[in-house]
This record gives structure tokens, C-alpha cells and sequence, in this order.
């Protein structure tokens, strides 16, 4: 990846994050633990690596995204606000009455979003859906879907990898956001999951481990899903929960908490500093 590439990436996932804490603070309620971890990734994937247009969100072959952890919709639209879909200061509506902007996403309102989500499991079988419609088109999109680790735990989701290893829907390609904490403490300690990488590639995917906040992994690996044939291929990214914000690293008490006024001012000043140096 040329440096100034990255540099863009870093920066577009700064802003991703300030935009989460802005949502959340703002709503005084949402989701900014599993929000944050997905900066890097959905940077990646909103600056290089989908067939997008801001412009004519619709565009009939664009690549699909699907946030199947749809409380991370803070996440997901400050990337689409990133990138010119709708305005940035529209962030600070998330989860008003008289917004647009609900506490997770809905494609009959938000500009940019391909599916509603929010039911754990049931995003990624939508995913599979549009990957089949992709293939029966002739592979006119590709389909990227987001899970969460925690998501994973529900059986819809080995229903949906299990048909889309049976139709060899190459066009399709998961991340499993694997920060190893849950609403209601760590995976092991909730319903262990592990080993994720087995599981999917028992189930017939092509599959990559990575460290979802590194760049240079993230795009190596979406090469390296595009090359596939035959098989879905799932990501399985280790990430950091609460990313970019100090006091929320790693910190289940982060899953569904919004942030109070001096913990905004703490998390907004970390984030201003990153952005900076980006900028300088």
C-alpha cells in the first residue's frame, strides 16, 4: 500500500471513530465498543475496496455492504457520512426521534445502506442472498457482510454459511469482527465460539486471519478474496474493542454505553491529536 493511501485510510478511520463518539454522546445511548473496532475495516472498504458511487447510491451494479452487527450502525454511518453520502453533521442526530439516522440501519432511509439490520444472524443470509443474485447476474457485484463474534453464536449464521458453500458463492466475503467480548462479558465466559477459523473452513469458506486493525493485513486479504473461486471466504479479524479511545480498549463495560460529557471531551481530544498528525 503506497504511504499516501494509508495515510487517507488512517485519517478516514479517525474520523470514523470521532464519528461514533459524536453519535453516541449525542443520542446518550448506542454502541461505540464494536463500533469502534470496525474503523479500519469499513475505511478500507468505503475508500477502496467496493464499486460505490456516493453520488447515485443505488447504482444498479454497485458492490453490497451489509452491517449484520446492525448495532454497530454508528460505525456504518459515520463511513457513509465520510464519504459524501449525507452530511457529517447529521452524526449528531443517531437515534433522535425525527432522524433518519436509527440505532441501526434502515435501507428505506439511510442513503448508502443496501440492507435493515439488527436481528443478530440475520444479516449475513441476507448477504448470502444478494451473492446468489450476484452469481445468477454473472458476478456483476460483489457482497461484503460485517458479523460480530458474539453474532456468531446464532445458529442462522451456520445456516447461511452452510448454503453459501453449497452455491459457491465466490462473490460473497465476511468479516468476523473477533474482539472477543460480548454485551455480556467475553466470548469463553458467554458461549465460546472458537475455534472460529476451523469452524468456517468445515463449513466449505475460504478463509484468512487477520489483524482487523492493521491496513496492510486488511488490504492483503480483500486481494486475497478476490481471487477465491468456488467458496465464500470469511475473514476472521482480530481487533481491539473500543479502538482509538483509551479508557474503552478492551472494555465489555463499552459494548452499549454512551459516553457522559467529560468522557466525550477525553475520547474526542484523543481522537482530535490522531487526526492532527495525520493532517500535519
Amino acid at each position: 500500500m503506497n504511504l499516501s493511501l494509508k495515510k487517507q485510510l488512517e485519517l478516514d478511520a479517525v474520523q470514523i471513530r470521532k464519528g461514533v463518539i459524536e453519535g453516541t454522546y449525542n443520542a446518550k445511548s448506542g454502541h461505540p465498543g464494536g463500533s469502534l473496532s470496525i474503523a479500519e475495516i469499513l475505511a478500507y472498504l468505503y475508500r477502496v475496496e467496493m464499486n460505490i458511487d456516493p453520488k447515485n447510491p443505488k447504482m444498479e451494479n454497485r458492490d453490497r455492504f451489509v452491517l449484520s452487527k446492525g448495532h454497530a450502525a454508528p460505525a456504518l454511518y459515520a463511513a457513509l457520512a465520510n464519504r459524501g453520502y449525507f452530511p457529517v453533521e447529521d452524526l449528531k442526530t443517531l437515534r433522535k426521534s425525527n432522524s433518519y439516522l436509527q440505532g441501526h440501519p434502515n435501507m428505506n432511509h439511510v442513503p448508502g445502506v443496501d440492507m435493515s439490520t439488527g436481528s443478530l444472524g440475520q444479516g449475513v443470509s441476507a448477504a448470502a442472498g444478494m451473492a446468489l443474485a450476484s452469481k445468477l447476474q454473472g458476478g456483476s457485484f460483489r457482497v461484503y457482510s460485517i458479523l460480530g463474534d458474539g453474532e456468531i453464536e446464532e445458529g442462522q449464521v451456520w445456516e447461511a454459511a452452510m448454503f453459501a458453500a453449497a452455491k459457491k458463492l465466490d462473490d460473497l466475503c465476511i468479516v468476523v469482527d473477533n474482539n472477543d467480548l460480548q454485551i455480556d462479558g467475553t466470548l469463553e465466559q458467554v458461549n465460546s465460539p472458537y475455534p472460529i477459523p476451523e469452524k468456517f473452513a468445515a463449513f466449505g469458506w475460504h478463509v484468512i486471519e487477520i489483524d482487523g486493525n492493521n491496513l496492510d493485513e486488511i488490504e492483503a486479504a480483500f486481494a486475497e478474496a478476490r481471487t477465491v473461486k468456488g467458496k465464500p471466504t470469511a475473514i476472521i479479524a482480530k481487533t481491539v474493542k473500543g479502538k482509538g479511545v483509551s479508557y474503552m480498549e478492551n472494555q465489555v463495560s463499552w459494548h452499549g454505553a454512551a459516553p457522559n460529557g467529560e468522557q466525550y471531551d477525553i475520547a474526542m481530544s484523543e481522537l482530535n491529536k490522531a487526526e492532527a498528525a495525520l493532517e500535519g
